[in-house]
């Protein structure tokens, strides 16, 4: 009997380290194959084409993990029809997203856009991107941003979109409102407002979810994405020091002191590379003008004391918006971070943070 019992205990442990090995396989296979890779991937599905041979093609362009799973998913899930077509799919979109977009389908066109935004652009890049690949112009976008009616439209609309960004002290009014992501366009002749239209709904999507903390918080939305929008600046290719970022930057609030932040006053110089601006306007040299008058400038000592900018300093990740609603909860006001491995550094005294300093100054230069 007892034999019996630890052959039946041994099965039991088997039958759940294969369950959870099928949910752990599961999850990973539904993850974006490289969620930080939005290049655009062209693939043909052929009239007729069977699923294993779809799901083939997707593998092939390491689209998707695993064509077997590809496969399984479609049966277990019922998945289909799958629409034969041209597609342009990228390797940061998740399987499910995926799977949607083949069960859409698409009217293929030759003329179709696409435009990318990437996060923590301002609006002078995304006023470049724009006029290269449509028909409209650098000062076309510009004026749309700051255009009062439009923004007066937009206020109507959304639950996030307030008076806060009518700001006289603004350079562009809708700076961080506009989702960065990539973006299909019927052909060039689209309008900027169409284009605005699109990339502020995929906002409204990522900030409806957290609507309700938003509104719990000390912040207004608008400063919600002022300071993500230097979070994502200072931390560009680093999701695991976001919140901590944003604490110290709270912390500083709450203490009356200046925040302290490069990116903002490269924001108010009109700086949107501060290295390749160094290397060609000061021959290597650190010549940035750190005490630029400028309510945008928080590196300033007199008169930014507690303060955010006046808005955001460019575009936002989900990431980026969600440390700055729910921050860690520290006791830091500094940090420093390695320039050429992104790792980031927190201190709760200023001694500890110079010491750092000069430590990384072979790495990080002047910056």
């Amino acid at each position: 009997m007892k034999k019996f019992r630890n052959i039946a205990i041994i099965l039991l442990v088997l039958i759940a380290s294969a369950i959870i090995a099928l949910g752990i396989c599961y999850k990973v296979n539904l993850r974006a194959v490289d969620k930080n890779d939005t290049t655009l991937i062209e693939v043909v599905i052929e009239e007729g084409s069977s699923i294993k041979k779809i799901g083939e093609i997707l593998k092939e362009k390491d689209l998707i993990r695993s064509s077997t799973f590809f496969n399984i998913y479609t049966k277990l899930f019922n998945v289909g029809p799958l629409k034969a077509t041209r597609y342009e799919l990228s390797k940061s979109m998740d399987f499910e997203t995926i799977i949607e977009t083949l069960e859409k389908g698409n009217s293929y066109n030759d003329s179709q856009i696409s435009l990318t935004f990437k996060e923590g652009i301002s609006m002078r890049d995304i006023a470049n991107t724009i006029s290269e690949n449509t028909n409209n112009s650098y000062e076309d976008v510009i004026k749309i941003s700051n255009d009062l009616e439009y923004i007066d439209e937009l206020i109507d609309k959304y639950w996030f979109i307030t008076d806060d960004i009518k700001n006289d002290d603004l350079y562009y009014k809708l700076e961080g409102y506009i989702f960065p992501d990539t973006y299909f366009y019927k052909n060039k002749d689209v309008t900027v407002k169409e284009i605005f239209n699109k990339m502020i709904e995929e906002m409204a999507n990522i900030l409806n979810p957290l609507k309700d903390d938003i509104l719990k918080s000390d912040l207004s939305v608008h400063e919600i994405l002022t300071l993500a929008s230097i979070v994502q600046k200072e931390s560009p290719n680093n999701n695991e020091y976001r919140k901590n970022i944003a604490s110290v930057f709270l912390n500083r609030i709450d203490r009356k002191m200046n925040l302290g932040s490069d990116v903002t006053t490269y924001y108010a110089l009109k700086i949107d590379n501060a290295k390749k601006y160094i290397d060609e306007k000061c021959g290597g040299k650190n010549c940035i003008d750190y005490n630029y008058k400028s309510p945008y400038n928080t590196r300033l000592s007199s008169g930014m004391s507690g303060k955010l900018p006046p808005g955001p300093i460019g575009t936002v990740s989900k990431e980026a918006i969600e440390s700055a609603v729910n921050p860690s909860k520290t006791d830091y006001i500094y940090f420093l971070a390695n320039i050429k491995t992104g790792e980031t550094f927190f201190f709760e005294n200023y001694n500890d943070f110079l010491k750092k300093k000069s430590n990384l100054q072979s790495v990080n230069g002047g910056l």
